[in-house]
């Protein structure tokens, strides 16, 4: 087999409306051969994977995929659910996959969803390697497929503490967008966007996070706040760490200036010889040391969130339990198979790490690692606390006495951070303070402590930091309208594009000729796709998105939003035939009715009841899912569906004696006379006056008053704000050229009836069509151009 490529598909698409992966195989030598054919295949594979003896496959029970295994299945397919299956075996599982035919013998499309991308698309690889080498009979081991897979996880994942925040932020429904491979995050949208990175956000003061990072200064600030602080000095040579030891007295703890995470601390050193010993581990981590005098008392990790406590930890080294047997080496080796600990921050525990610290603490304490404690005896392997060096944390929320929740509140609010993590030392955090104060304050504090405690209850602070974004129950959303189609979806994108303009919003709008944002353009080119309505998207001044919304985007990388507001829906007229694997209009209809089937509950979805496709549209399942309102719009006004739809209390649009009339249930508005629109030619450019009827109802549906939609059409020039379709332009010689991107049959009969309506005029059409077309549809539109006009160029 051959894999051709691998694309993201990172919003809805027409296979799920989950991010997938898709993947072009070409089976080669596996083509028309199937499952059952290769002897002793099905074995060899259920032996190598047995959780696939559950996969329901398209049976809908337990044993369905055996069941096709059995009777003979395509290779493609097979390779779908291997790939599903080791998602499981290596903790990112997914259960939905799709195979399809690709359009060309012996070519599929293999779609799984994904949950770690990166890890995905490498075992959907490793998929077709380990089916091929189970057909040539070879001997498969995982073993190392399924490290990689966890290695991959682990690099590319987001950590504890930015997956809570996402998590959090999903749960309310706030759209999330990854941005790049590391854990900066966008959440929601436009001019209500926000970034997260770990646990900072774009309200953390750069000044903040600089003086969190220097402990020292830090510690000037909040004594000069009356907050108590350990006294201490910046060090940077042997002997001045010595003088330092002297004037503080022992104990006293060493540090890096700059450190985080409680990487190079040292903790409760008396001696010259321990001081030299933590001055140099502290010079790995930063040039300039920090040695403080040791409060003693009880460790704890209070979390303020826009300048509110919201969870409190006692944190404790980490350490092992004795069971008489093991050394402590064995017991530190147990701990760390505990699936709870990873390397870093991606589990809830940190793996521990025998260092040069651990050697020093146990040295001090009198004992080495090959030393066999007994049965139920605590052995603490480092005096550092942070969870990052293998400690664990119990919760202390509701024990923190008011005095130092609001001392901790007020040494974040001194610092000037929006999220911040303030490490104190107290006998005691239930009583009121006597003596030790706060050793620290940090920027991007990890939040998985308070998450996953060791022990007591749960805190579900990503959930704080998403309200603080987002106050009030908002989502973060900026009203999407969509518009696709096969032809007028340019003309109406712009034209409801211009009338929200002219109401005085900020819009985002996209199309076939460029990206517009607030009426300037700031990219040209066709803009149609998932990239396109993320640049919209994504822009901080954007208060509503147009999104011209096209065929290629939506099969190639899916949607680039996960719900709209409003969505329109032109027609769906034969093009694209022969065009990634579309054969029929059939074909076209499926994958433009994904724009309908992710209008949200209570949204409104916009169809053209003259399309016999459209017509028909709400008569598939999938489209009559949820709570959307559907409207329908007719040049005609005794169509039989909108009588239809009226009749049943629904709203509709329809010219009537040359105005558009507003109707719902038996109430009806004159909205304009179709000759008030320039665009209309005077009502005789029929094809127009469909667009200014879609346009007019995607408004009135975002809630424009009808008054402010006719004044801003009528305003409306084709040349000006609609370049490229329907522009009529007066030449010297008399006569008028008109110019439009139409390129298919239906468009050129639009063109066509126009052009009938101007008595005593001689018509010469120019005209051509894309090459990638398939020929039916070329010789169609040849058919049209050479009824309806009396001379033809061909370009």
């Amino acid at each position: 087999m051959r894999i051709e490529r691998i694309r993201t598909l990172a919003g809805p698409n027409v296979y799920t409306y989950r991010p997938a992966l898709l993947m072009t195989l070409h089976l080669e030598e596996l083509d028309e051969r199937e499952s059952r054919d290769i002897a002793g295949f099905n074995e060899r594979l259920l032996a190598l994977l047995p959780g696939l003896s559950t996969h329901t496959c398209g049976r809908g029970y337990p044993g369905g995929f055996v069941e096709r295994l059995n009777e003979g299945t395509y290779f493609g397919h097979v390779v779908e659910h291997t790939a599903i299956e080791l998602t499981g075996l290596a903790g990112v599982g997914v259960h939905h996959g799709k195979t399809r035919a690709a359009g060309e013998q012996g070519v599929y499309h293999v779609v799984i969803e994904y949950k770690a991308e990166k890890a995905t698309e490498y075992l959907l690889r490793e998929a077709v390697s380990i089916i091929e080498a189970l057909v040539r009979g070879e001997e498969v081991s995982l073993t190392e497929t399924l490290d990689e897979a966890r290695r991959l996880v682990a690099r590319y994942e987001l950590g504890p503490s930015t997956r809570a925040i996402v998590e959090a932020a999903e749960r309310r429904g706030i759209p999330v967008q990854r941005l790049g491979t590391e854990s900066l995050v966008q959440l929601g949208w436009g001019r209500h966007r926000r970034f997260i990175q770990a646990a900072m956000t774009d309200q953390t003061s750069a000044v903040a996070v600089e003086i969190a990072g220097d402990k020292d200064l830090t510690k000037t600030l909040l004594d000069q706040a009356s907050i108590p602080v350990p006294s201490g000095k910046i060090v940077t040579t042997e002997e001045e760490a010595l003088d330092a030891l002297a004037e503080l007295g022992a104990p006293v703890v060493v540090k890096p200036l700059d450190g985080r995470q409680g990487k190079g601390v040292s903790l409760n050193l008396s001696t010259a010889d321990e001081v030299l010993l933590g001055f140099h581990i502290a010079r790995e981590y930063s040039s300039y040391v920090l040695v403080e005098e040791l409060y003693e008392g009880r460790n704890y990790r209070v979390l303020v969130v826009g300048g509110r406590m919201v969870a409190a930890s006692e944190r404790m080294p980490c350490y092992v339990t004795g069971d008489g047997t093991h050394t402590i080496k064995q017991l530190v080796e147990q701990a760390n198979l505990d699936p709870l600990r990873g390397e870093g921050h991606e589990k809830p525990l940190t793996q521990i790490v025998i260092d040069e610290i651990m050697h020093a603490y146990l040295a001090k304490a009198g004992r080495r690692l090959d030393d066999v404690p007994a049965a139920g005896e605590t052995v603490f392997l480092r005096e550092s606390i942070n969870l990052s060096t293998g400690g664990v944390a119990r919760d202390v929320t509701d024990e923190v006495h008011e005095s130092i929740r609001e001392m901790c509140e007020r040494a974040a609010r001194v610092v000037g951070m929006d999220v911040c993590g303030v490490d104190l030392v107290v006998p005691d955090i239930t009583r009121p303070l006597s003596q030790g104060g706060i050793i620290e304050v940090n920027a991007a504090p990890g939040l998985r402590m308070h998450h996953y405690p060791s022990e007591g209850r749960a805190r579900d602070v990503g959930a704080a930091i998403v309200d603080m974004l987002f106050p009030n129950g908002s989502d973060g959303r900026i009203p999407v309208i969509s518009i696709t189609g096969t032809n007028g979806k340019t003309t109406v994108t712009r034209m409801i594009g211009y009338v929200l303009g002219e109401t005085g919003t900020r819009v985002g709008v996209t199309t076939t000729d460029g990206i517009w944002i607030g009426g300037r353009q700031v990219a040209a080119g066709d803009m149609t796709g998932p990239h396109s309505a993320r640049t919209v998207l994504s822009d901080p001044t954007v208060e509503v998105a147009v999104l011209e919304t096209a065929r290629g985007g939506i099969t190639r990388r899916g949607l680039g939003y996960d719900w709209s507001d409003v969505a329109v829906m032109t027609n769906i007229r034969p093009d694209h035939i022969g065009q990634d694997g579309i054969e029929t209009l059939d074909d076209l209809v499926y994958i433009k009715s994904l724009i309908a089937e992710r209008v949200r509950d209570g949204g409104t979805l916009i169809l053209n009841a003259d399309d016999e496709e459209l017509s028909r549209l709400m008569e598939i399942p999938r489209v009559r899912e949820g709570e959307k309102r559907v409207v329908y719009f007719s040049a005609h006004e005794n169509h039989v569906l909108i009588r239809k739809h009226l009749a049943e209390g629904g709203m509709a649009y329809f010219v009537r004696d040359g105005w558009v009339i507003e109707a719902e249930g038996d109430f009806e508005r004159h909205i304009l006379d179709v000759t008030s629109v320039p665009a209309t030619m005077g009502g005789l450019a029929k094809f127009q006056v469909s667009n200014v009827l879609a346009t007019i109802a995607a408004c009135r549906a975002h809630g424009v008053a009808f008054e402010r939609v006719a004044a801003a059409l009528a305003n409306f020039r084709s040349a000006e704000h609609n370049p490229g379709r329907g522009n009529l332009y007066r030449v010297a010689s008399g006569g008028y050229v008109l110019i439009d991107y139409g390129h298919n049959p239906d468009a050129f009969e639009a063109i066509c009836q126009t052009a009938a309506r101007w008595e005593g005029r001689r018509v010469t059409g120019i005209i051509g069509v894309p090459g990638d077309r398939d020929d039916s549809v070329i010789e169609e539109a040849a058919r049209v151009a050479a009824r309806g006009f009396q001379r033809l160029v061909i370009k």
